[in-house]
């Protein structure tokens, strides 16, 4: 019986070490630490894998997450250099870089930090005016980062970024501003129109001017082309005159001839030059000078026509 129970003790205290045994073993995950205490004073920080710490005497204090991280914070009332109350609520992104420090710096870091974060902010907005608030943004994260990073160092804990998430002033504020950007937009839009119109007006004026360049230059192309018509049409009746004069002075000439081949005495020649000056002067001319040669056979032709006259009056 004694027997029995003291192997039933046995197995039990080999259970308990084991399960002690067990609990001694730490695996550490990627970004995080573990900070081991032993017998209440801090010990040492384990990195990633695994760790193994003595019974009883050693402790994890705290597990910290190194990754970086965001707390939004909420509005905080601050007020500016002209005497303008508003919200402003933040986004702060931190890393821990040192887990002691973390674990021993500071008893809520958070709170710290938000504490912190809203006496910087209320600090920087008041150097500032409404209108240099509300434009300034990327200077107020720029100020409030590194004032940040300085504060939160002595506690393992690096302030990466820090952005204004919101910027609420007053309801009136916010009237006046709504009513400003309205009046701006109207003004640019009536900016805007009369530009059109301008521009509209001075198309429309280069398109007159055009018009009327085009239009004469296609009266000046008109008048040069019925100028070059009628200078075309009179040379061509000139030379149409001139060919018909040639014709009529070829057949003349052709005639003469024939009769000449004939066997025509002079008298006949002189006569068809006659007739063929006064074909030439047409009714036209008003004086014909005929040769001297001419103007002999002329006289005899005269002669001979008196002669027979006077015998037939005998």
């Amino acid at each position: 019986m004694m027997a029995a129970v003291m192997g039933t003790f046995l197995v039990i205290i080999l259970i308990i070490v084991m399960v002690v045994l067990i609990s001694c073993v730490k695996i550490v995950r990627q970004a995080q630490a573990l900070v081991i205490e032993r017998l209440g004073a801090y010990q040492a920080t384990w990195g990633t894998g695994l760790h193994f710490k003595l019974p009883i005497v050693d402790r994890v204090a705290r597990r910290v997450d190194m990754k970086e991280q965001v707390v939004d914070f909420a509005p905080q009332p601050v007020i500016t250099k002209d005497n303008v109350t508003m919200r402003i609520d933040t986004v702060v992104f931190y890393q821990i870089t040192d887990p002691k420090m973390f674990c021993y710096g500071v008893a809520n870091p958070i709170m710290a930090i938000e504490n912190l974060t809203a006496t910087t902010l209320r600090n920087i907005i008041g150097d500032l005016e409404l209108d240099q608030t509300l434009t300034s943004r990327e200077t107020i994260n720029t100020k409030m980062r590194a004032s940040l990073d300085v504060a939160t160092d002595p506690w393992g804990i690096k302030v990466n970024r820090v952005e204004l998430k919101n910027i609420i002033p007053p309801a009136a504020i916010q009237d006046a501003m709504e009513k400003q950007m309205k009046a701006e937009r109207e003004r640019r839009e009536a900016i805007l129109r009369a530009e059109g119109e301008k521009k509209s007006t001075i198309l429309v004026a280069e398109g007159h001017k055009e018009s009327a360049i085009l239009d004469a230059e296609a009266e000046k192309q008109a008048a040069i082309l019925r100028a070059e018509a009628q200078k075309e049409a009179m040379i061509r009746e000139a030379e149409g005159q001139a060919e018909a004069i040639m014709k009529v002075q070829q057949a003349n000439a052709d005639g003469i001839r024939f009769l000449k081949e004939a066997g025509a005495d002079e008298a006949v020649l002189t006569i068809k030059s006659l007739e063929a000056f006064e074909k030439a002067a047409d009714g036209k001319a008003t004086k014909i000078i005929i040769p001297s040669e001419i103007q002999g056979i002329a006289g005899l032709v005269k002669s001979i026509k008196e002669v027979a006259v006077d015998d037939t009056q005998k």
